[in-house]
């Protein structure tokens, strides 16, 4: 058998080529006793980290942080924030750390980032370390929005570190691998304006653009690139926009609440990154809000589509200096712009959820049709993914009342009436569409997903980790979520709604 080899991770780094002010070079900090919970291979692929071809030993050793892959160039990057509206001007990465980027399989440049890696220049008296149990719900939850079709960083690695975190309590200690598109965030912005160096923020924005919109620029400004050189960042901030709006549109459709979605916890790619204390609504209520520090609802489900723009209205402010002695008329544009954004969010919106309904041709009454049936599940008390899902197999024949079908959704109902109510509104809509035959099941369930994180699947997981140093229980949980369309009879209860008893009312930051 021939011996296994160094890892090899191809870094191709360009963040280090920004002006020092934006990060601050860093080495993470050894931990005592790694073990790997968790290595995506698949994902390693894409990247072309040749880690089949290395012992799990090597792979813990660097992905805890102990050991520096050649070619890393570990950085803490700078940032600012507004947290629950409060601008916070120094914050930065205070317990997370660029290894480096490579260019994966398409082309794509990819960050690699160790979170939990010790203090940084950014720690601010922190310790720089994460517990366990933050580490295994990012994992899951980075993992199944992907395989949901959701935009987000993913989870390359999950080590537990054989030291003790202390919070409200101690907790054992873990270590995170996280992949992004970048880690540039809204809050990257705020900072490189709060520097008050114009010649920063355009070096910034300029970076941002040929990392991340070389595809739209195409369609931006032609030769104005030249005889206007500010419409490019009018365009860049229009593309982010358009992304932020498809973006919290999907999250919406889902159920999905992000629970933390400061101005620094907002990419400018368009991932979903910083799952801390985010959460998917079980029994539907649009004023829900899970996370422990979330004391006022800000970030709810209903306001996450304002909250997107309100955080885009900040980015506007940071960009202005770019345009010098056009900061005027750039004023007016930049909010034009920002104003497209809710009739953008809208039309993701009711895209996605005429998808969920059946539905292909679009007509006036859907907005309606889809508030009502908003209103029905919260007032019936209707679980929300398990009422589309069993919504599918009543689309085979709508116009059957009486169906098995249509009774495993009214069973889902405290006040059937409502179900009855709605219903035939749905049936009368399906009515105009032209291709109503079995087909429609199938695409309702392509989109319509059986198994989502739910947060008392997740909450049992972390328990067994920090409780029995099981992970069994999370390697089960990641596979059932990896095919969150497919049936798996085998796994049916991980689809059913909280008992009681068993109900998540708070999460909590990692922090």
């Amino acid at each position: 058998m021939s011996a296994k080899v160094a890892l090899s991770i191809p870094f191709n780094n360009s963040y280090n080529t920004l002006p020092a002010s934006l990060y601050a070079a860093s080495l993470p900090l050894p931990v005592a006793k790694p073990a790997m919970i968790a290595f995506n291979h698949e994902l390693a692929v894409d990247l072309g980290v040749n880690s089949a071809a290395c012992s799990e030993q090597q792979l813990t050793q660097v992905f805890s942080g102990n050991q520096l892959p050649d070619g890393a160039q570990p950085l803490a990057l700078a940032y600012s924030g507004h947290q629950f509206g409060h601008l916070n001007p120094g914050l930065g990465d205070g317990r997370a750390l660029l290894l480096g980027e490579v260019l994966d399989n398409l082309g794509q440049r990819r960050d690699i980032q160790l979170k939990g890696s010790g203090r940084t220049p950014f720690s601010r008296g922190g310790d720089g370390r994460s517990p366990l149990g933050p580490v295994i719900r990012e994992y899951v939850m980075c993992e199944a929005m992907h395989a949901l079709g959701v935009p987000t960083t993913r989870a390359l690695a999950a080590v537990s570190s054989g030291e003790w975190v202390y919070r409200q309590q101690r907790e054992p200690g873990a270590v995170f691998t996280r992949v992004a598109a970048s880690h540039v965030r809204v809050g990257t912005f705020q900072f490189a304006a709060l520097q008050k160096d114009t010649d920063l923020l355009r070096r910034l924005a300029d970076y941002v653009i040929e990392r991340h919109f070389q595809a739209e620029s195409v369609h931006w400004s032609g030769a104005d690139v030249v005889a206007k050189p500010n419409e490019r960042y009018l365009a860049l901030f229009a593309a982010i926009v358009q992304r932020q709006a498809k973006l919290i549109a999907q999250w919406m459709q889902l159920g999905f609440i992000h629970g933390v979605m400061n101005t620094d916890n907002m990419t400018i790619s368009g991932e979903t990154i910083d799952y801390g204390p985010c959460a998917f609504i079980d029994r539907f209520d649009p004023a829900k809000v899970f996370s422990s520090i979330d004391r006022d609802g800000r970030y709810g489900w209903q306001n996450q589509p304002a909250i997107g723009q309100w955080n885009l209205a900040r980015l506007a402010e940071a960009l202005l200096p770019v345009f010098g002695d056009h900061r005027e008329a750039a004023i007016k544009e930049l909010s034009d712009i920002l104003e497209r954004y809710p009739s953008q969010y809208e039309t993701y919106w009711l895209g996605y959820m005429r998808s969920k309904l059946g539905l292909i041709t679009d007509h006036e009454e859907d907005a309606s049709l889809v508030d009502s049936l908003l209103t029905a599940l919260h007032q019936g008390g209707v679980d929300y993914t398990l009422f589309f899902r069993r919504l599918c197999d009543c689309a085979a024949n709508p116009a059957d009342s009486r169906s098995l079908s249509f009774k495993a959704v009214e069973a889902l109902f405290s006040k059937s009436v409502l179900w009855h109510q709605w219903a035939p509104r749905w049936q009368q809509r399906l009515s105009f569409e032209a291709d109503v035959d079995p087909a429609i099941t199938q695409r309702m369930r392509n989109v319509n997903p059986a198994f989502i994180p739910r947060n008392h699947r997740v909450a049992e997981v972390i328990r067994a980790a920090e409780q029995e140093q099981n992970y069994e229980p999370f390697s089960v949980l990641c596979k059932v979520l990896s095919q969150p369309f497919a049936d798996q009879p085998d796994h049916a209860h991980y689809q059913q709604p909280p008992q009681d008893h068993e109900q998540v009312l708070r999460t909590f930051c990692g922090t």
